[in-house]
């Protein structure tokens, strides 16, 4: 199922060299990294790689959407905060690479079931969810 954007509000663009072992950077300048790959993969290790900055996108996001629902239901996310682990591999008998994903989520001033709810809803607002719903392995836990 294709999502569709009814209006853009905000384009994002970053243009990369090298792939992964390069640089990538925005067109306004404020992301500029070095990317390598990890030790893992046979790289150096010496600089960022893609599942990091996805990571931080994923965490990043998910909170924002996490904040607002908390707000909306007026419960307290003071406090709360979001972790992304991202793992690739091989896909198709080595063919091609995927992804999975694992979202932590700490919401020390919520009582446990509220706090679920409140991550349900937010993976129902959070962009990068409704992106990547049903193309990958995905965990939601409430730490």
């Amino acid at each position: 199922m294709t999502i569709a954007v009814e209006k853009v509000l905000y384009t994002a663009r970053a243009t990369a060299e090298g792939g992964r072992d390069g640089r990538t950077a925005t067109d306004d300048g404020k992301l500029d990294v070095t990317v390598a790959p990890p030790k893992e993969m046979g790289g150096t290790g010496d600089g960022t790689n893609p599942e990091q900055l996805f990571a931080a996108g994923f965490a990043s996001c998910f909170h924002s959407a996490l904040k607002l629902v908390a707000r909306k239901a007026r419960q307290d996310s003071e406090g709360s905060t979001v972790t992304a682990v991202v793992g690739i591999g091989p896909i198709n008998g080595g063919a091609g690479y995927g992804l999975e994903v694992a979202l932590e989520v700490s919401l020390p001033g919520v009582e446990r079931a509220a706090a679920e709810e409140l991550v349900a809803k937010a993976h129902e607002v959070c962009p990068y969810s409704n992106a990547t719903r049903g193309n990958l392995k995905f965990t939601l836990t409430v730490v």
